[in-house]
């Protein structure tokens, strides 16, 4: 691996983790430079665009409050971080930012993190979090290689790999440490169609026709009702899909309730590396938006026809409108600094793109299926105004799972590692 790719991956388990901190009462306290260095990249990521951008300090308030950043205690802090960093300069009263990428950002947070002098322990969640997310791991086989990796004793690694696992850096799936295996949501962005043929071959006959049938639906689609792939799978399959990583869930929200669809963890394997690519969930969200309003919006609203020529236009630098569905559908890529809009008359807005690469991501998943997407058909045609990624989603199953089903997710993870015996 190439130290530049090195430093991306690292930076991406960076921001994975402190999301994860971010979440735990004491989190912060015991992981402080993972929580800084992800806080820094979170807001960097979300102040820069393709080009140069000068933002005010209005504007700059409000993004610190859509990553929950206490703009009182923590704004200045993580201001002066950056500007030292010579990532920003806040010299006029505004914010000016280069132009930033995904793999820019991660590799500034690799470094912020580096250069704070990160403990033995933050150091070790990376570096068991990246193993899990190659192949599950037992928990006798990570803790030897934590405490000697790492020079902890042995009370000491249990404690670090208990709290890794209630803080989300990775799951645990089994009864008891004789079985234990380590494990996270990135399972199946690496490898993913070897993964899945493992998982195949550990299913029942009848299962394999169904999650055969189910892959091949969502590769052609790019994105699928969720509800349509339960029919298919039904219920207790698909939970355990799902929490195991196989499939990942996204959900966009409105006034009548969440709704889901499904993607492939590899979706965008094809063309970029997914575990880097789309760190921060923005291309998913993208392409549920644009899913969303090419199926439930109608045309006198903005109702899209060809993604194919939508995100072109955005691509090649141009604005997009008016319509209605702008200003409705869009709300959650406006927070993330995705698009822009602009208000023309009434409540239509312009939409423009910030992140061109976050533009091309989706345009390439989208461009997999017949009709660009496949979306959530008993959606009300009200606006979108929520979206969670894959990973809180599957996170929401997991602690949900009964015995049952925990006992199939392992059974998944046990093929994973060749068909051993755990």
């Amino acid at each position: 691996m190439s130290p530049k790719h090195e430093k991306e991956t690292r930076g991406a388990w960076i921001v994975h983790h402190a999301r994860k901190i971010s979440m735990d009462m004491h989190g912060a306290a015991e992981f402080p430079v993972l929580d800084e260095a992800g806080k820094a990249a979170e807001l960097l990521m979300r102040l820069g665009a393709s080009e140069t951008s000068v933002l005010n300090a209005d504007e700059v308030k409000a993004i610190a409050r859509s990553i929950n950043l206490n703009v009182r205690t923590e704004l200045r802090h993580y201001l002066e971080l950056l500007q030292t960093k010579r990532l920003i300069d806040t010299s006029n009263k505004e914010v000016q930012v280069l132009g930033v990428s995904t793999r820019h950002v991660l590799r500034h947070a690799s470094d912020i993190f580096e250069d704070s002098t990160p403990t033995n322990r933050e150091v070790a969640a990376i570096d068991i979090s990246e193993r899990a997310s190659q192949s599950p791991v037992l928990f006798k086989e990570a803790h030897e290689y934590i405490g000697d990796s790492y020079k902890l004793k042995a009370s000491d690694t249990r404690d670090f790999i208990r709290r890794a696992a209630e803080i989300g850096f990775v799951d645990q799936e089994g009864d008891d440490t004789s079985n234990v295996v380590l494990f996270n949501g990135n399972l199946f962005k690496r490898d993913a169609v070897k993964k899945s043929q493992k998982v195949w071959a550990s299913l029942s006959t009848d299962e394999q026709a169904k999650f055969s049938e189910v892959n091949q639906f969502i590769t052609k689609r790019g994105c699928v009702d969720a509800e349509a792939c339960v029919r298919r799978l039904g219920k207790p399959l698909f939970e355990k899909l799902r929490a195991a990583g196989v499939l990942e869930v996204n959900i966009v929200s409105n006034e009548r309730g969440e709704h889901a669809f499904v993607t492939l963890p590899g979706s965008f394997h094809k063309f970029v590396n997914p575990m880097i690519d789309d760190s921060f969930d923005m291309a998913k969200a993208l392409v549920s938006a644009l899913s969303y309003g090419m199926h439930f919006r109608k045309a006198s609203s903005g109702r899209i026809f060809s993604v194919d020529m939508i995100l072109k236009a955005l691509i090649g630098g141009r604005r997009i409108g008016p319509a209605t569905a702008i200003g409705a559908d869009y709300r959650v890529l406006e927070q993330n600094r995705v698009v822009k809009l602009t208000h023309a008359s009434g409540d239509m807005y312009h939409m423009k793109l910030l992140k061109h690469e976050i533009g091309q991501l989706a345009l390439e998943v989208l461009r997999q299926g017949d009709g660009n997407a496949e979306s959530i058909r008993n959606l009300p045609s009200v606006p979108m105004i929520g979206y969670i990624g894959p990973e809180s989603s599957r996170e929401r199953v997991r602690k949900m799972q009964s015995k049952p089903s925990k006992n199939h997710t392992h059974d998944i993870l046990s093929a994973l590692r060749g068909g051993r015996s755990i």
